[in-house]
């Protein structure tokens, strides 16, 4: 049993790091691959091929909370200890962040997903929490593997959502004590995976900046986190 990194491998993080050339033709087909990386930085290869791309986003303030728990979770205890959430909230609001500026990126795939809707599938992790069967199926259309009527009475849809819920992939052996390749603890991806945990964590005022930003960022786009 693998992790889903290793299943699904990243462009920038493991077929291409250091270089390297990867032997694609080893991979079955339809390949699927993913990527942080922000739309202005994806490869030639890739806005040329005609591959669909599957965009999802999340609400600033729980991605930034995430973030936190996630880069401390990473840090090699020889740099000391955990970076303080004021630092880390003061980076990422000027747009220090792993994939570049948050709002950025989400803003650039946003529009593109307007102007290319057959091609990019813009998602919001809050509506796929919040109606998980209809986001599915919407998904299952967009890549041209809609469910028949009878994968449907079979129950298929739920099944998929079972086998990949945050509970099912949290619990498997490998996830929690397995390691990828390059030595990161599987564990450590997966948290709570709720909607608003910023709560716990987030003052008023830090609240209110990251609102403003988004307002100004994503002001007539049509886009609202």
């Amino acid at each position: 049993m693998n992790n889903p990194h290793e299943l699904v491998p990243f462009l920038e993080l493991k077929l291409y790091v250091d270089k390297q050339v990867p032997d694609l033709t080893s991979f079955s087909s339809p390949r699927l691959f993913s990527t942080h990386l922000p739309f202005v930085s994806l490869p030639k290869s890739v806005l040329e091929s005609g591959c669909k791309l599957v965009y999802l986003c999340r609400d600033p303030r729980d991605s930034f909370v995430s973030l936190w728990h996630f880069t401390n979770k990473l840090r090699p205890q020889s740099h000391g200890t955990s970076s303080s959430l004021e630092e880390v909230f003061d980076k990422f609001c000027r747009g220090v962040s792993l994939c570049g500026p948050f709002w950025d990126h989400i803003l650039h795939y946003w529009k593109e997903s307007l102007s290319n809707p057959e091609r990019i599938f813009f998602l919001k992790y809050e509506d796929m929490k919040e109606h998980p069967q209809l986001h599915l199926r919407r998904l299952a259309e967009f890549i041209g593997c809609p469910f028949s009527p009878e994968e449907e009475t079979k129950g298929l849809v739920d099944d998929i959502l079972g086998l990949c819920s945050f509970d099912n992939l949290s619990k498997l052996k490998v996830n929690v004590d397995g390691k990828l390749s390059s030595g990161e603890e599987n564990k450590a991806f997966f948290r709570r995976g709720e909607v608003g945990d910023w709560k716990n964590y987030l003052t008023a005022e830090m609240v209110d900046q990251l609102d403003k930003i988004g307002e100004e960022k994503f002001h007539g786009s049509g886009l609202k986190l």
